[in-house]
């Protein structure tokens, strides 16, 4: 899909992180977009910046695991703009889990269900048909991440399996679409291949009170610069990857049609090849032994 000043591109999780760098680069190259995001202030500030830079904005508060919120932002998006060519299911959350699976809070598997996953279907339902209705040109790009996306992350298990299922999510997609012979294409997108300042280390902020926690945690919750402290007190050195370069990355991706926005990474060629070849032989997974003898 070519990018063109005029297009509609809505984005979740539009307020900060990758959905904001996503937002700020649609804008550039003139397409209007429609801004969503959980955080009512942040979302405001972000839509201003855009207004000012000359961008055409709409900016809405959704709670993408409910429904009807993505269905009314899909109207809003028709409403004000009369089409939809990208569809951005950018917005994503953690679930503060601690200890072992078992040990797990219903309500955090719940929390990161209703985002990470349902709130990507909802995005598919609520504006998938429209844009292949109106035969046109158009796109999804669904947010995973290397962390289960491409290989299980046993100490964030909840978050892992929840971009594991994004994954397959988006494969059927893509086989739908083409069923359909739609003009409208799909990608998964794997941010990176480094780790990212965004809002997803504080995501706990917005949890609704309909999955709170049912007993205090353990340990209190720690910030991304107390994360990266700690690692850097342990000796070790973390990397992060710009965000405005996961937007240059999704750009180019679309342009060249590709359905795997996965960038360039020799940790992440390993882990994909070690879980094949595991299959492959019917072995146990032995590349989760780091994780085991943990």
């Amino acid at each position: 899909m070519q990018l063109r000043a005029g297009q509609v591109a809505v984005v979740t999780g539009a307020a900060s992180g990758i959905g904001l760098a996503l937002a700020r680069r649609f804008a550039a190259e003139g397409l209007r977009v429609v801004l969503a995001d959980v955080e009512e202030e942040p979302l405001r500030a972000a839509a201003d910046e855009l207004i000012a830079d000359g961008a055409e904005v709409l900016a809405r508060t959704v709670d993408v695991g409910v429904r009807e919120e993505v269905v009314a932002l899909a109207d809003a998006a028709y409403d004000t703009f009369g089409a939809v060519h990208l569809l951005c299911n950018n917005a994503g959350v953690g679930s503060g889990a601690e200890g072992r699976m078992w040990e797990h809070e219903p309500n955090d598997w719940k929390w990161a269900f209703s985002v990470n996953v349902w709130g990507v279907f909802h995005g598919i339902q609520a504006f998938v048909p429209r844009m292949i209705a109106a035969g046109e040109p158009g796109h999804v790009v669904n947010t995973s991440s290397t962390d289960g996306g491409i290989a299980p992350l046993p100490t964030a298990s909840v978050y892992a399996v929840t971009k594991a299922a994004v994954v397959t999510m988006t494969e059927s997609l893509y086989a739908h679409l083409k069923a359909e012979r739609a003009r409208v294409g799909a990608s998964v997108l794997f941010p990176g291949p480094h780790m990212l300042r965004t809002g997803l280390w504080e995501s706990h902020r917005n949890r609704p009170g309909r999955y709170a926690k049912q007993r205090p945690r353990r340990t209190p919750y720690r910030s991304l610069e107390q994360w990266e402290a700690a690692m850097k007190e342990a000796g070790q050195d973390i990397a992060f990857t710009p965000v405005e370069q996961v937007a240059d990355l999704v750009a180019e991706g679309l342009a060249a049609d590709r359905f795997w926005l996965l960038p360039g990474s020799e940790h992440s060629d390993r882990q994909i090849r070690a879980r094949s070849q595991s299959m492959l032989d019917r072995a146990d997974p032995s590349y989760l032994e780091h994780f085991i003898l943990d």
